[in-house]
């Protein structure tokens, strides 16, 4: 059997020591002479993490009159109210995201042979997720919105791009790839499901809104729904009264539910959709594509999301597939007949005019809550709200990217009542000229107080996903492969140094805990496997300045077959708190 043997050493330091005699105290097998207990033990851990942290982030993009992003101000500019309420803002950070490059023309000979070695500018960096609410979308929109994704992904997708594709309804999902074949394949594939409710025009026709207000029993909506259903089932009154309330009372519960189902769907799949890219190591943005729906009633399912993303680092970016939003009286119903039916609190009956003006009013306010959500999920992940534009063309230039500077600011809330409700943000900027503010709108209040070790487990998790490199402390990532036949052992060796770590004294001893994460993906980005190894250091003053010389070694290994892959090395202490990551690629022939 050829067995073949290869081996990379990735390092940002080089450090004396590596599989020194560190290497062989971590079991616990070695320890100096005369003290009981090793100085150092491992074990491992189930590498799953969960996010609970009392600290709001507020993601923040400001641009000037022309609506180029600024990117030059300070803490000391912003304010920030939580229910009117102005805060402290404890935690700022500004974000520069370069411009990607443009994708390289096709070479004029025959392309060169695939290198053994996959260096890190040919690794995925930005991932892409265009999400298509096809429930919700019209044909005609479908159409147009498909077109121009579909001509821009052509244009746009890079080597260092992968992008996937998923619909609301589940009926059409492609993973990430860097295929554009398949992705224009997909897109043309893109057919509307049967409405909810089956899609007929039901009778009484009456907007979502004036459902709401007719559940919650408003004289002026009841009476206009009470219009429209002795109209459209030709009703005489006074005898076809109770038949009449009876009809509209279905109709609210019908539209109401509907609506509802709707906006779940809606949410449930953005939420799947933030989930899917989180675990990508690279760049990550949604692009929600819809003509929104009415979320109002789950505020906290949306504001969830928002979390979600803002830890993650993930945008969301949204276009409105309705493009430009005009207000039309429906033909259809001017030749309504006039409804001999009084007011019960003005005694007037209503004109056509009359009936014709409500509806409109009401239809205006349904569309407004609609394009809400795109705007709220949007900003508040410091994203891009593209609408009432026709050039959809130019909407996918706008929100297959992300602001070339925007915000980060983060406050602990003052009195902060664990009890699930909604805060309104508000950020507005001191002693500065007109400048226009997107910003994240609110956020619910945790249900309970954090737990720190949870908190530790989600910055893990959020440096394991990341492609930033962190150098709190050095860290040397070495690799090496056996192949075995169609399989390989990829064997991995993290070597840490103990000098900048922050140790706790206890017992006579030195102690610090540290966790080590290592994580591999595949040339697309997508996660294959990980481990979590935990390491208690006990360390004593006589043996210090070994250690410290030296520095300890922690192996990892995976089963994997011939491909390229990215390998994510994270350790985290708990005393500082201190944090390093790495990036290291490599390719099994």
């Amino acid at each position: 059997m050829r067995r073949s043997r290869w081996l990379l050493t990735v390092a940002f330091v080089c450090l004396p020591g590596f599989l020194s005699p560190a290497t062989h105290a971590q079991t616990g097998s070695v320890s100096p002479a005369g003290q009981n207990g090793p100085e150092i033990t491992t074990h491992d851990e189930p590498a799953t993490f969960r996010t609970t942290t009392n600290l709001v982030m507020v993601p923040v993009v400001v641009r000037d009159g022309q609506g180029h992003p600024v990117g030059d101000l300070k803490q000391v500019d912003f304010q920030l109210f939580d229910r009117g309420k102005l805060q402290v803002i404890s935690k700022f950070s500004v974000e520069k995201h370069e411009a990607a490059a443009a994708p390289p023309a096709p070479p004029e000979s025959a392309a060169a042979p695939t290198p053994k070695l996959i260096y890190p500018s040919a690794v995925p960096e930005r991932f892409f997720a265009y999400l298509f609410d096809d429930i919700n979308m019209q044909v005609g929109d479908l159409g147009r919105v498909r077109d121009a994704a579909a001509a821009h992904i052509a244009k746009n997708l890079g080597p260092k791009d992968r992008a996937a594709v998923f619909t609301t309804s589940g009926q059409i999902m492609l993973d990430f790839t860097g295929d554009p074949d398949k992705l224009h394949d997909t897109l043309y594939r893109l057919l509307l499901p049967k409405p909810l409710g089956g899609g007929a025009r039901t009778c009484p026709d009456i907007p979502y809104i004036q459902a709401r207000h007719i559940r919650d029993n408003d004289s002026e909506a009841r009476y206009f729904g009470l219009w429209e259903t002795i109209g459209c089932f030709h009703l005489t009154l006074p005898g076809d009264m109770q038949l009449a309330n009876a009809e509209l009372q279905g109709a609210v519960g019908r539209i109401i539910s509907l609506n509802e189902q709707s906006a779940r769907n809606g949410l449930t799949s953005l939420s799947n959709a933030v989930r899917r890219i989180s675990v990508m190591p690279g760049q990550r943005t949604v692009v929600l594509v819809s003509p929104g729906f009415l979320s109002s009633d789950f505020k906290q399912d949306e504001t969830e999301i928002i979390d979600r993303a803002i830890h993650s680092n993930v945008v969301i970016n949204s276009l409105d597939a309705r493009a430009l939003y005009t207000e039309n009286r429906d033909a259809s119903r001017k030749g309504i007949t006039v409804v001999h039916l009084a007011d019960p609190v003005t005694g007037q009956v209503a004109s056509v005019s009359d009936f014709l003006s409500y509806q409109e009013t009401n239809e205006h306010q349904t569309a407004n809550l609609q394009a809400d959500v795109l705007a709220e999920v949007a900003y508040g992940t410091g994203g891009t709200f593209f609408h009432n534009n026709n050039d959809f063309a130019e909407g996918f230039r706008r929100v297959a990217s992300v602001p070339e500077y925007s915000y980060v600011l983060g406050f602990s809330p003052q009195d902060m009542k664990f009890d699930g409700s909604f805060h309104a943000l508000k950020v507005t900027l001191k002693n500065h000229g007109v400048f226009d503010i997107d910003a994240r709108r609110g956020y619910s209040a945790p249900k309970s107080i954090s737990d720190p070790a949870e908190v530790a487990k989600e910055q893990i998790r959020e440096a394991l996903f990341s492609r930033d490199e962190i150098h709190d402390f050095p860290i040397e990532l070495h690799t090496e492969y056996f192949k075995t036949g169609q399989s390989a052992r990829l064997s991995l060796v993290a070597h840490i140094d103990l000098k900048s770590l922050k140790f706790r004294k206890e017992e006579g001893r030195n102690h610090d805990d540290l966790t080590v994460v290592a994580g591999l993906f595949d040339h697309n980005g997508n996660y294959v496997a990980g481990t979590q190894q935990g390491v208690n250091l006990r360390l004593l003053d006589g043996n210090m300045e070994r250690w410290l010389r030296s520095g300890i070694t922690v192996p990892a290994s995976f089963e994997v077959k011939p491909g390229a892959y990215l390998l994510r090395l994270v350790v985290r202490d708990s005393t500082g708190p201190l944090m390093a990551a790495h990036n290291g690629v490599v390719e099994i022939p």
